[in-house]
């Protein structure tokens, strides 16, 4: 078999790429056991050559995990700074049905980070309710009126709780006061901001739709769909159209239904007594006649 001079030119030349053996060697991670001075072995720090620094950079491998559908909101720490997991919203009932995650990244952005000290008031009962709070750190009291106008609380909001987000879309004042329990680090978003998004994002407004007919529809006190039972008297006898008063007709019908009731309970009586005697003994019959 010949050889063309091209071909022995291609094999003459040197390889200038790796090897497949080089190649699987680079791109296989070889991890090690950190190691220190404190914890290492005393003979491998006589056997390796330590060097002194004094100082130096590492990089940390971070995953972000947050539960989902436990009805509260997740956050991501760096150093002071504290931000809202976009998907996390979705916790609160006004964007539950949000599937865009760019909206979602965009209402995450418009949250403000607020430190607050323990005691101060963050909401005040009757003024306008203009923004939606986040609860990142600490724990917030919902105070209401008591039935004395004495103070009372209506519940706790804690760590990755929420409270406002009921008048953001359609505003309105408070219904109570928050007040911080102690020393807190909020997250809000202006309601101002939320419409201006709404307005730039099309599905953000078509959720706020949805999120509005779903609440104009009857609910129970548990926010369930309220289901229509009828039940009831028409054309009860002896009841007035107003006031629910009984005239005294329906008295006297009253009084004469009892009394024949009570007649039928003792013939019934009678009519055990007559059942359970032994024959050939005197029995008492309705109407208190005896046998001959």
């Amino acid at each position: 078999m010949s050889v063309e001079p091209a071909d022995a030119a291609a094999l003459e030349q040197p390889q200038q790429s790796l090897s497949t053996a080089a190649a699987r060697n680079l791109a296989t991670t070889t991890k090690t056991v950190p190691q220190m001075q404190e914890i290492s072995s005393r003979w491998l720090l006589r056997m390796l050559p330590w060097v002194n620094v004094a100082g130096g950079t590492y990089r940390v491998n971070r995953r972000l995990t947050y539960a989902v559908g436990g009805g509260q909101v997740a956050f991501a720490q760096t150093a002071g700074q504290v931000t809202v997991v976009p998907p996390s919203l979705r916790e609160i009932p006004l964007f539950a049905g949000l599937d865009d995650d760019a909206a979602l990244a965009a209402l995450a952005d418009g949250f403000t980070q607020q430190e607050v000290e323990a005691g101060a008031v963050i909401a005040e009962r009757g003024q306008a309710a203009d923004r939606l709070y986040l609860v990142t750190h600490g724990r917030v009291n919902r105070l209401g009126a008591g039935h004395f106008d004495e103070g009372t609380v209506l519940g706790v909001v804690a760590d990755g709780g929420y409270f406002g987000a009921d008048t953001l879309a359609d505003g309105g004042d408070w219904d109570y006061s928050a007040v911080a329990g102690t020393a807190c680090t909020l997250l809000s978003l202006e309601r101002s901001r939320f419409l201006e998004l709404a307005d730039q994002l099309p599905a953000l407004a078509g959720q706020v739709r949805r999120f509005g007919e779903a609440a104009a529809r009857p609910q129970n006190k548990r926010g369930e769909a309220d289901i229509a039972i009828t039940s009831g008297h028409s054309d009860e006898p002896g009841r007035r159209a107003r006031g629910g008063g009984r005239t005294r007709h329906a008295r006297g019908d009253g009084r004469a239904r009892h009394q024949r009731g009570a007649v039928a309970r003792r013939a019934t009586v009678g009519q055990r007594r007559e059942r359970v005697r032994l024959p050939g003994r005197e029995v008492a019959v309705p109407g208190g006649n005896r046998p001959d």
